[in-house]
């Protein structure tokens, strides 16, 4: 029987160690794109241009969407952020929903708003809209306020009050970089519409200097937990969505960050409200439209505009977090589970599906008997502890080393971060991932495939303390 229990443990020793060596092959293959990618565009995005753009009837106008739920701490700079921004012509629609705090009260007397009587087509199913309000002192800030339907119902809300051919999400505690908009607008421009949604980067604000709503000076936490965040949104974005976007396999346009066609959102029926991931299933979604109509429109993520956004400081919101956006991608894959390995879909169905599927999803349950493994090798021996090394050196390549490549990604190209030190704190860290955060995230992303049988639907709530003064 001990012979039996030995050979198992040691097989699926083997089959992990295989399995993380494929998935890193294909993150080198996607290091190569995305570093191609970025120093291509690398000091190309000269000031003149978005000037001209700035000034060209071209430059469709946009609808800014604001989901706010308990936002009271950060709505207000977030807003004021909004009002300063580089573009010739937008609207800000902030929907509190059904909010417990004095979210409401907050816009309503720091804008100056009163109640107007606006006809509003109801093209997406929301809950019950209350009053509309427009603010005295700036006529293009509008507050929706409605009955609670989660951040999903929000933003169908927002899309039946918009009046502008593209609609923007964006998280209530977030803060644009000044041209950001004219930067994810440019490849829809470039593409006379054919580029129907595009994604910005998100960055971590949480100790950066921000004051009135405009961003002063980045700076890294001091925070260990803050720190790996960083450096897991810089993995995610420089070193995921750049080579996916590359193929236009991006599945993923993140709901604090995004522009998309209004036209395209409304005939993809807005967002789904009985899902965690509302963003991520949007997107699929799009792409289903896309090629069960033979379109040639294309899905992009575009590095350089950056929002910047509050990240979670305990390890108890943290882990709800990452808990929740292992549901949501359950729940996108599952609702969309006839695209994969479907030649209909494309490479959306050969490549994307599997990759969210086998990597993103499955691989946090990978990972995590692959610690259990190094575990039980290290104290037993019903694995040898050649093996148990092997392993865990795969870990740690797996994890820190592709993390130490973001961030040299960072530092090639668009460069956020200026003081050396703060690089240097970075790469260090990277190092640790595999020690600790790394088996944390894994334990949480398979505590959040738990939840999904559960029938778990809460989102939970993130305290915040404001980003701006």
């Amino acid at each position: 029987m001990v012979e039996v229990i030995t050979m198992a443990l040691q097989i699926l020793a083997f089959l992990i160690i295989g399995y993380m060596f494929v998935v890193m092959l294909f993150y080198i293959v996607m290091f190569f794109i995305s570093a191609f990618q970025l120093r291509s565009q690398y000091e190309l995005n000269e000031k003149d241009i978005y000037e001209e753009m700035a000034e060209s009837i071209d430059t469709k106008p946009i609808s800014i969407i604001v989901p706010a739920f308990n936002e009271e701490v950060g709505i207000y700079s977030s807003v004021r952020s909004l009002l300063s921004i580089h573009y010739p012509e937008y609207e800000i629609i902030v929907v509190n929903d059904g909010s417990k705090d004095k979210t409401l009260q907050e816009m309503i007397e720091r804008f100056q708003m009163k109640k107007v009587n606006r006809i509003v087509k109801q093209s997406i199913a929301s809950k019950e809209v209350h009053a509309i309000y427009q603010s005295t002192l700036y006529d293009y800030v509008y507050l929706v306020d409605k009955s609670n339907g989660g951040k999903a119902d929000a933003l169908n809300a927002g899309i039946n009050i918009a009046r502008f051919p593209y609609i923007c999400s964006l998280d209530g505690d977030s803060v644009l970089e000044r041209d950001a908009f004219l930067k994810v607008m440019k490849p829809i421009i470039d593409s006379n519409e054919q580029v129907i949604a595009t994604g910005g980067s998100i960055r971590i604000a949480n100790d950066c200097i921000i004051e009135r709503g405009e961003l002063m000076e980045v700076r890294l936490s001091k925070r260990p937990i803050v720190i790996m965040q960083v450096i897991e949104y810089l993995r995610a974005f420089l070193l995921g969505r750049v080579g996916l976007s590359k193929h236009n396999l991006l599945l993923i346009v993140s709901g604090a960050f995004g522009v998309f066609q209004k036209e395209w959102v409304i005939k993809a029926g807005g967002y789904a409200p009985n899902t965690v991931g509302e963003d991520m299933e949007l997107v699929v979604r799009l792409h289903r439209l896309i090629k069960e109509g033979n379109y040639n429109h294309r899905i992009e993520y575009i590095p350089d505009p950056v929002c910047w956004t509050e990240a979670p400081e305990s390890i108890k919101i943290l882990r709800r977090q990452r808990s929740r956006w292992q549901r949501g991608l359950f729940e996108s894959l599952w609702l969309h589970r006839n695209m994969l390995f479907n030649r209909k879909y494309g490479n959306v169905g050969i490549v994307s599906m599997p990759f969210f599927l086998f990597v993103e999803l499955l691989g946090a349950v990978v990972e995590f008997f692959g610690y259990l493994l190094v575990v039980i090798g290290i104290f037993t021996s019903f694995i040898y502890i050649e093996l148990a090394i092997l392993l865990f050196m795969m870990t740690f390549l797996y994890g820190s080393i592709l993390s130490m490549t973001a961030v040299l990604l960072e530092e090639w190209s668009l460069r956020k971060y200026k003081n050396t030190t703060d690089i240097i704190r970075l790469f260090l860290y990277s190092l640790t991932e595999a020690f600790w955060y790394r088996p944390l995230t894994v334990l949480w992303r398979c505590e959040g495939l738990l939840q999904v049988f559960s029938k778990k639907k809460q989102w939970g709530e993130m305290t915040r303390k404001g980003i701006s003064k």
